[in-house]
């Protein structure tokens, strides 16, 4: 089995397949196709098989002429029909892993697709999970399933393995093909395929791990590292605002040592598919070995509260100018949860209205990048525009998102306050009627 996948791989024969066609699973499938490789998407989103069917891209760190090209070629091509698993080689799970209302890791996204495969699987397979969950998922749960289901033995007829996504949307210079992939396979013989085929595709390397776990478990160690950092830098720039100290002015002195620190930004709150998700799989699965994350946990209600801050650094701001929170025109600027991307999963920005209305104050906003927005089936929509006119006719403008194609003069010079919760505008040269977070 081994050797006919190895072949396969260096004669751009094998079949690969991406299950899950979103921010991570399409860039991935584009790379395999741009490899040499005949690629299949399967998704449930019929409208998004009907895109790229088409010749449509609709993922931001994509070209749309490059998609089109492959996607023309025969290369790259999508389907709701999971029955042309069976056809593949290589199958790859980009699902969502999100967390269920009780902050629980849902699963279902993970086991649907798990069980899909499962019921198409054909001997001499590699599957590979991507999608970022707790350590103990690829061997304790993807794999009973895909064996139940296909009446398979794992390292007898099919391999399974796991390499972490590492996606990070509107980053100019990591993508998905320059980005070193982590694996680990489930025995030496389906980490030695894993190898082989990311390699075929990936140009920023390989580093080999000794199990699926390890690869589960340090892709949670990349996020909680970045969740407790930031929850550090929050509760600093409360402090700080406290005591009457610029915390970005402390930040920029710090930035200065060339060793044992890097600098992390404070913010409205985390966004993200990945950096708000990942600490509470990781404390959820603690448990399980009557473990308590407490530094873990600790900065994610840090983080957590920080839409709740940022509403009540409002309404002392409105306070200076005899203005109520309630009943008060604001204008948030940016819903995505982070600059210069149509992402927003998790967005803090979107909390940050939300704790608005409930005070009673009238909210809108603008992104250029985010015309709408549904969360929780309600449709919210943006304003059109922002200029002199539009701005000045708010009590209060919040910057939640720092993209860079605003016109912050513009902003300054027509707004009556702006509470910037990024520092958006620390090179707008007037700053009376700013108040940085």
């Amino acid at each position: 089995m081994k050797n006919k996948l190895l072949k396969k791989i260096e004669e751009r024969t094998m079949k690969t397949s991406v299950v899950g066609l979103g921010y991570v699973g399409l860039p991935l499938a584009l790379e395999y196709a741009k490899a040499g490789y005949i690629t299949k998407g399967f998704d449930v989103s019929e409208e998004k098989v009907k895109l790229i069917n088409e010749g449509t891209n609709y993922i931001g760190d994509i070209k749309d002429d490059e998609f089109k090209e492959y996607v023309q070629a025969g290369k790259l091509s999508a389907s709701t029909d999971y029955s042309g698993i069976a056809d593949m080689d290589f199958v790859a799970i980009c699902v969502p892993s999100p967390l269920d209302e009780h902050g629980q890791p849902d699963m279902s996204y993970i086991e649907t697709a798990s069980r899909m495969i499962a019921e198409n699987l054909s001997k001499e397979t590699l599957v590979v999970l991507e999608s970022t969950t707790y350590p103990g998922t690829t061997e304790e749960f993807v794999k009973p399933i895909l064996e139940k289901g296909s009446g398979l033995v794992c390292g007898e007829d099919f391999y399974l393995g796991f390499s972490p996504e590492r996606v990070d949307p509107g980053n100019k210079n990591f993508k998905t093909k320059n980005t070193l992939k982590v694996i680990g396979g489930i025995g030496e013989d389906a980490a030695e395929v894993m190898s082989a085929i990311y390699s075929s595709v990936i140009e920023g390397g390989i580093y080999k791990v000794s199990s699926p776990a390890v690869a589960e478990m340090e892709k949670i160690l990349e996020n909680t590292y970045r969740n407790i950092n930031i929850g550090l830098v929050n509760e600093m720039a409360i402090l700080c605002n406290k005591m009457g100290i610029d915390i970005w002015e402390v930040i920029d002195a710090a930035s200065t040592k060339p060793y044992g620190y890097q600098p992390f930004y404070p913010g409205p709150g985390l966004g993200g598919h990945c950096i708000p998700l990942d600490p509470s799989y990781l404390s959820w699965r603690a448990k399980e070995y009557s473990f308590h994350t407490s530094m873990i946990e600790s900065s994610m209600v840090i983080n957590d509260k920080m839409p709740e801050y940022c509403v009540d650094r409002s309404a002392k701001i409105l306070n200076e100018h005899e203005k109520p929170l309630k009943n008060s025109k604001i204008l948030v600027l940016g819903v995505a949860y982070k600059q210069d991307i149509d992402d927003y999963r998790e967005s803090a920005a979107i909390k940050v209205i939300d704790k608005f209305e409930e005070t009673g104050a009238l909210v809108d906003y603008y992104d250029p990048y985010i015309p709408e927005y549904t969360e929780e089936g309600k449709t919210r929509k943006g304003i059109d525009k922002i200029d002199p006119s539009i701005i000045s006719g708010y009590d209060l403008v919040v910057i939640t998102t720092a993209h860079s194609d605003f016109d912050y003069d513009m902003i300054q010079k027509n707004s009556k306050a702006i509470f910037d919760t990024r520092n958006a505008m620390k090179n707008v040269i007037e700053r009376g009627n700013i108040e940085v977070l």
